[in-house]
């Protein structure tokens, strides 16, 4: 199968400026470090000794020992665009994350290869076997979870990164789940998903990594297999392979495995968040929220067992409750995954293979220069886009409940649980005031009155930053307000108090049982600000939805056209998806394809056909994501090949093969979507062999 074309961001100045720069940044990294860096330097084959430095990155190459990275830079000798130039050294860098190190191997063209190690001081080190041990499994992890999801977002992010699939063969796996198994117990050393306090044994990009390679290639028989024999030195371990068998549609046994476990570690919050989520998708609601209740006891500072928690509570319709637990959950602030941090290129080539070129991808795309499609302010700035983290996961639970419920009926709840700052000023003002406090605030009566002022105006403030100034009747997306002023009909949600007004100066807080002067809010909460602003975030959402769902109405019913760039059309989509119109977002998507090529679009597209059971539909979607990712360089997508393994488990490679081989398409983009089948039948998944 022919590799993926390579990107060149030419440094023409100074040399090994790139590399200085990723040294400088070593001690900045926080998770699995950046992609691989591969650096060549070139000079003229004819005369002159002017060398030039190049690069681009790369993620999945095998890492397991110099003579793999130096045999990786033998490929780029040879450069179809370039062929005045040749190359005479490079440089291959790739992060050890478990040791804190960058593993480089220096090639001279033709000649030597030295391997050695740089710390995050800059010094240099030896490279020792057990260096690329851990090196080895760093970059098959940063394979799997720095991956794109098919939707572009991750290949948008860095310039120039070549994607290759790091595991293409049962050999390949063997060397990769010993490598897991051998250095099992430093997984926690990695990081973890942005939703982890702390890593711990179960719960890092070891364990990440491994699961989502399990689940995206369905060898749950080796995985089953690996789980095991750490459990035998981990009970804790439990949780994991009870998710595995669970992939597996292993139910029996993963129970039973869970009941056994908790015998041994009856608070081990990973398994009962386990046996919560298994009710719950039996629609067990009351059986997993014994669990979950359990889960968060056992981990009360992990945002991920009260996420579970108030996830239960919306699935038995408890709204109030349900709030309230999303109030209780514990935010961490977002950890990026590991970026490059580089210095200014003097020009960027980014070519294109005649085995990934498709019209349709192609046309209508900007060409360099062009200016940027037009888009409203109002669609900029709505900040629920760029949530990550547990603030993604909280704002997608609030969603929830508002399209089960209403936002009616959701302010309605939210009033009834938290302390409002009207309500909260207006009891203040009948409350009695202490004897030796009365004068004091007699005489500063003014005083008072703006610092209360000065208060409101902060935290309103704090929360409506991200919200819009302008009232809905006087906003218009349609680019033209003359002509169409809709009216929404959605409640701007009021104020809830915060709680440094209601602790500030003398004041005790409310719900003290001391204070019985504050008899309304006995039984109310203070509303933490973050999920304040998410209300305030979601209101947003859902006013920007309504005026154009308005607005569509009313130009239908003049029978016009209504206009929107490419780029407006995928963020309304993206709109409509995060608050549960499924529909709305298809019609979206839909006509942002009708103007050019979008990965995220079609990504959409293809939940439709997989909504609808459209063989057709979901492959002449994946095939036009496949030829997208292969175009920007990456030849491997975990989401893409579950897809494909999914589809041929459900109808069968001889099936699947034959719609693809009969879509009037390109030849060689079918084959890049061949290669996914292939890539089933090497691992030998249901229905490959049929």
């Amino acid at each position: 199968m022919v590799a993926p074309a390579v990107p060149e961001i030419h440094e023409e100045e100074d040399l090994y400026v790139a590399v200085d720069a990723r040294t400088e940044s070593l001690q900045s990294l926080r998770e699995l470090g950046p992609p691989d860096l591969v650096y060549l330097v070139k000079q003229p084959k004819t005369s002159g000794t002017r060398q030039t430095g190049l690069y681009h990155h790369v993620t999945g190459i095998d890492a397991s020992s110099s003579a793999s990275l130096a045999a990786y830079v033998n490929t780029l000798t040879f450069s179809p665009l370039d062929k005045t130039h040749k190359v005479v050294s490079g440089i291959y860098c790739c992060y050890n994350a478990f040791s804190h190190l960058d593993m480089r191997v220096e090639v001279k063209i033709p000649g030597s290869l030295e391997s050695y190690c740089i710390d995050e001081r800059g010094d240099k080190r030896v490279a020792t076997e057990a260096l690329w041990l851990e090196t080895f499994l760093c970059a098959v992890l940063r394979a799997y979870l720095y991956a794109d999801d098919g939707s572009g977002d991750a290949i948008k992010k860095i310039v120039g990164v070549r994607r290759f699939n790091p595991v293409t063969n049962t050999e390949m796996e063997h060397k990769f789940l010993e490598a897991a198994e051998k250095l099992f117990f430093m997984g926690r050393q990695l990081s973890s998903d942005p939703e982890t306090q702390v890593p711990n044994t179960v719960s890092n990009h070891l364990t990440s990594g491994l699961l989502k390679y399990i689940h995206t290639t369905g060898r749950y028989t080796s995985g089953i297999n690996l789980f095991e024999k750490i459990r035998t030195r981990d009970v804790e371990v439990s949780s994991l392979l009870a998710k595995v068998q669970m992939m597996a549609d292993e139910e029996v046994q993963a129970v039973r495995l869970m009941y056994d476990a908790l015998q041994d570690v009856p608070m081990d919050y990973a398994l009962l968040d386990e046996q919560a989520s298994f009710c719950q998708s039996k629609g067990e609601g009351e059986m997993a929220l014994e669990c979950a209740k359990r889960a968060v006891t056992a981990a009360p500072s992990e945002f991920t067992t009260w996420a579970r928690l108030a996830e239960v509570y919306v699935s038995l319709e408890q709204w109030d409750l349900a709030l309230l637990t999303l109030n209780s959950c514990p935010m961490f602030t977002y950890q990026d995954k590991d970026t490059p941090r580089m210095p200014q290129p003097s020009r960027i080539m980014l070519p294109v293979l005649a085995e990934s070129i498709l019209d349709e991808i192609d046309e209508g795309q900007p060409k360099q220069g062009d200016p940027h499609d037009y888009v409203h302010p109002s669609l900029r700035k709505l900040h629920a886009a760029g949530y990550q983290g547990t603030f993604l996961k909280a704002y997608n639970l609030l969603t929830k409940i508002a399209a089960a419920i209403g936002w009616d009926q959701l302010l309605k709840v939210r009033s009834e649980v938290f302390v409002m700052e009207e309500e909260y000023r207006v009891e203040r003002k009948h409350v009695p005031k202490p004897a030796e406090t009365l004068d004091a605030e007699t005489n500063g009566d003014g005083a008072e009155k703006d610092e209360e002022e000065g208060e409101e105006e902060e935290e309103t403030g704090s929360v409506s930053g991200p919200v819009s100034a302008q009232e809905p009747a006087e906003e218009s997306l349609s680019g033209n307000g003359e002509e169409t002023q809709p009216e929404t009909s959605i409640e701007r949600p009021e104020q809830t108090v915060a709680s440094e007004v209601v602790k500030s100066g003398n004041e005790d807080p409310v719900g003290d049982p001391s204070h019985e002067t504050y008899s309304q809010f006995r039984n109310k909460r203070l509303c933490e600000r973050w999920l304040d602003n998410l209300f305030m975030v979601l209101y947003e959402d859902l006013r920007i939805y309504t005026i154009w769902r308005t607005e569509m109405a009313q130009f239908r019913q003049q029978a016009m056209e209504y206009k929107k760039s490419a780029t407006e059309w995928e963020i309304l989509g993206e709109l409509a998806e995060r608050l549960d119109h499924f529909d709305e977002s298809i019609e979206a998507y839909q006509n942002c394809l009708a103007i050019r090529f979008s990965p995220k679009a079609m990504r959409g597209l293809l939940k439709l056909y997989e909504q609808q059971n459209d063989t057709r539909g979901m492959l002449g979607a994946l095939i036009r994501l496949i030829a997208w990712q292969y175009r920007w360089y990456s030849e491997f997508s975990p989401e893409l090949l579950f897809m494909v393994r999914k589809l041929i488990e459900d109808e069968g490679a001889v099936k699947v093969r034959s719609i693809v081989q009969a879509t009037n398409l390109p030849q060689p983009v079918l084959d890049l979507t061949h290669q996914y089948c292939q890539l089933c039948a090497m691992f030998r998944s249901s229905g490959s062999d049929a």
